[in-house]
């Protein structure tokens, strides 16, 4: 037992300072759970509210593809330069460090593989799972339009259901078919239907027209994907544009890992992404970066 008499009188009550908590800062999220914040948090950085994610879970259904073969000797270096990793449970388990102490984001659906239709999966990872690999925050692809949009989208409120449950983020990815305009009308549809239905944010991708628009009718955070490989000097434009127009960060891989000098590629981006540097500027940031490696 405590000996009260050594207890000293409490006396610091700060009575001229009324009682604050700071406000999350994220669209959208300021009436999550304390769980589900901390675990953006480790997503998106608390200083710039944005969030450079490094994309390597294309083997979930390209298998190993281009600069992918081997993830501990491509990626694993690039750790250090990301706010978050988006991979599988299978490269989270086998191949990266477990003194990676930034945020995961758990690919959480799949099935068919790029020989099939792509848009018929399924949840292909439990909620318990995740809570296991001590994840950020979980992702589905929703094919809005596609021949199983219910499905996909079904995926998502069961995981949303889940990830509400526990504290888990959901991000929903949004898929686009090869008959669907990659337009800002069909972008504004998708994400918009994601969010409603309970995404804590949505990925989805950059378009050069309208963009703003996009990003203004969704009530919660967007990321914009990378897409295919595009030159260095493009890639880096369509980040800045993205995030100038709403975007909350990128999530990005073959355009990094890709890259002639992925880790020039990646510290560029973040450039772009946490402090606004305009785009020519990243450029030269990056080529000085890659003369120098």
């Amino acid at each position: 037992m405590a000996d009260t008499d050594s207890i000293p009188e409490t006396k610091d009550f700060h009575l001229d300072k009324p009682q604050t908590a700071d406000i999350f800062p994220l669209k959208g999220c300021h009436n999550l759970d304390w769980g589900m914040k901390n675990r953006l948090a480790h997503i998106f950085s608390p200083k710039s509210g944005r969030t450079v994610m490094l994309a390597v879970d294309h083997g979930y259904f390209m298998g190993p593809t281009s600069g992918l073969e081997r993830i501990d000797v491509t990626i694993n270096p690039l750790l250090a330069y990301a706010d978050t990793l988006m991979c599988t449970r299978g490269i989270l388990r086998s191949v990266t460090p477990a003194t990676f102490n930034k945020g995961v984001v758990l690919r959480a659906s799949g099935g068919p593989s790029i020989l099939k239709e792509l848009s018929d999966e399924q949840i292909a990872v439990s909620m318990e799972d995740a809570i296991r690999l001590n994840v950020a925050a979980v992702a589905v692809q929703v094919f809005v339009g596609g021949e199983f949009e219910s499905r996909s989208i079904h995926n998502m409120t069961q995981l949303v259901d889940a990830g509400n449950r526990f504290g888990v983020p959901v991000l929903g990815v949004t898929a686009v078919g090869k008959e669907l305009a990659r337009d800002a009308k069909y972008m504004r549809l998708a994400t918009r239907i994601c969010a409603e239905l309970g995404a804590t944010y949505v990925k989805t991708y950059f378009v050069s027209e309208g963009f703003e628009t996009v990003a203004a009718s969704c009530p919660v955070p967007i990321v914009i994907a990378g897409g295919k490989k595009m030159p260095e000097a493009e890639a880096l434009n369509m980040a800045y544009q993205a995030v100038d127009q709403g975007a909350a960060g990128v999530d990005m891989g073959r355009n990094i890992f890709q890259s002639d000098a992925p880790t020039a590629m990646i510290q560029a981006v973040r450039k772009v992404v946490h402090e606004n540097m305009p785009p020519k500027e990243a450029y030269e940031y990056y080529r000085s970066l890659k003369a120098g490696s």
